[in-house]
Order: structure tokens, then C-alpha cells, then sequence
């Protein structure tokens, strides 16, 4: 598993990490340009021009990349680092995040709401099961999550979630197979590395997977 907390596919095409030197799938990485001031810029859609520069989606290795003086060494010239460089690419994430899970919810492949997202359990309608990190562990340990890679996200919080989906605050939200699913899944494991914990899964009374909290 990847410092951002993706697993390595082979098919994915790799990129090393400047702080960590570790090679692993480009799409658990965070990509930052140079742009024409000099300035480290974080791509997070992965579109700017100019050749990327990797880091793993990890505080410490960010701050390491920053204070090592790494950023130019792999720009080969002089940048300038912004200040709050992880806390500037945290936001970035959170928000993409936010817009993957809403552009789900308006194709139809992202539920919120206990009953909705305990019929698609059921149903086996869901491959991811949302729970809020700051949600009732009590009301979250009655649903499980689904079985396989990427089942469960625990990083974003019950304000976060709701902004996906146009309320206040949500506690559960299920997703579908699909693209929108996975680019979710990658962009919210990178989150999870930047904000220093991983959602983590434990064997409840009936033997099966209980989604339960944050570590």
C-alpha cells in the first residue's frame, strides 16, 4: 500500500515520490509544476503544462520536499514554495473530493441517508460505504461495508459529506461501481494520507466487516 493509502496496480504507470524515493502508482501521488514566476504550483487535476514533480500525499514528505530544498533539485532551478504547501494541497483535495462525490450523487451512482445506503448494501448495489469520522460510532457500526479494495472511506467528516450532496451535514453514503467511484476512492485515499489517518475496519459480533473510525 502507497503512503497516500492506495494500493499498488501494475497497470498503473509510476512515478517516484522526491522526498521518499519510492516509486508507486502515478494516481497516489500528488503532482506539483513550476509555472512561469517560478513558483511550485499542486496539479491536482494533472493537466498543467511542464514536467511533473511527485510527492507522496503525506505530510511529512511534503514538508520534507519543501525544507530539502528537493522541489528544485527535480526542477533542476531556482522555485519558490509556498507557505502551507500541505495545508494548500489538502484543501485542493478535500474540495475535488467533494465535486467527484456530488458529480456521483447527480449521475445517480451516490446515495446518502441510512435506509437509502442500507438498500444498496443490501441490494449489493454498493461497493463503497461513506461514513462520517465525526458521526455516532454506535450508528455507523450498523452498517458494513462492502468487501474488496476501496469498500470503505472514513477521512471525510459529516459537513463534507453534506456539501456533496446539497445538505448540512450526512452521516452514510454508499457508491456504485463506476468511474466516478474510483477516481473517489484515489482522491479520498490521498486525503486520508495528508490528514494522517486511515480508515480501518474491524470483525463485528456477526463475523463480518464493521466500519467503526479514524486512526
Amino acid at each position: 500500500m502507497t503512503r497516500g493509502g492506495r494500493e499498488k496496480d501494475r497497470e498503473d504507470p509510476e512515478r517516484k515520490c522526491i522526498a521518499t524515493g519510492e516509486s508507486q502508482p502515478k494516481a497516489g501521488l500528488i503532482r506539483f509544476c513550476v509555472d512561469p514566476e517560478g513558483q511550485i504550483v499542486p496539479d491536482i487535476l494533472g493537466k498543467l503544462p511542464g514536467r511533473g514533480i511527485y510527492v507522496s500525499a503525506d505530510r511529512d514528505a511534503m514538508a520534507k520536499a519543501a525544507k530539502k530544498g528537493l522541489f528544485a533539485r527535480a526542477a533542476r532551478q531556482t522555485v519558490k514554495v509556498p507557505d502551507g504547501l500541505a495545508e494548500l494541497v489538502e484543501t485542493l483535495i478535500r474540495q475535488r473530493v467533494i465535486d467527484l462525490l456530488s458529480m456521483a450523487r447527480k449521475a445517480g451512482d451516490a446515495v446518502t441517508g441510512y435506509e437509502k445506503v442500507k438498500d444498496w448494501l443490501v441490494k449489493g448495489t454498493a461497493v463503497t460505504l461513506i461514513q462520517a469520522s465525526d458521526g455516532s460510532e454506535r450508528g455507523k457500526t450498523k452498517l458494513h461495508a462492502p468487501d474488496g479494495k476501496g469498500g470503505f472511506i472514513g477521512v471525510l467528516s459529516a459537513g463534507e459529506i453534506g456539501l456533496a450532496f446539497g445538505r448540512e451535514r450526512a452521516i452514510h453514503a454508499a457508491l456504485a461501481a463506476g468511474g466516478l467511484r474510483t477516481r473517489v476512492v484515489e482522491e479520498a485515499a490521498k486525503l486520508a494520507g495528508l490528514r494522517g489517518h486511515l480508515p480501518i475496519q474491524t470483525v463485528g459480533d456477526d463475523g463480518g466487516e464493521t466500519a467503526l473510525k479514524d486512526t
